[in-house]
């Protein structure tokens, strides 16, 4: 293996990667939350339980690899989370 391939074979890792995709997961969370409780079809709404759930656990991660210096970004994300999880239960009601 030439050293071109072993590096697009390696994964690149880094805090910055691990935030973004949690931000990107919260956004996409939130989008169907949205569309979930407009329409209010209960697939739909699983659908967005789910993608909560996902961005829940890619949060729970990111906190444990924490730096301390994402503090705020990660307290907003878990805000946002929140609010997810509130609007989606007042439709489910």
């Amino acid at each position: 293996m030439d050293k071109q391939q072993y590096n697009n074979n390696m994964e690149l890792h880094t805090g910055y990667n691990d935030l973004a995709q949690v931000q990107v997961s919260i956004q996409s969370a939130e989008k169907m939350v949205g569309s979930a409780t407009m329409s209010l079809d209960p697939e739909a709404m699983d659908h967005a339980e789910r993608a909560i759930s996902n961005a829940r656990s890619l949060l729970n991660d990111a906190k444990s690899a924490g730096t301390g210096l994402d503090t705020d970004f990660l307290q907003n994300c878990e805000l946002s989370l929140s609010q997810c999880e509130h609007q989606l239960s007042e439709a489910r009601k």
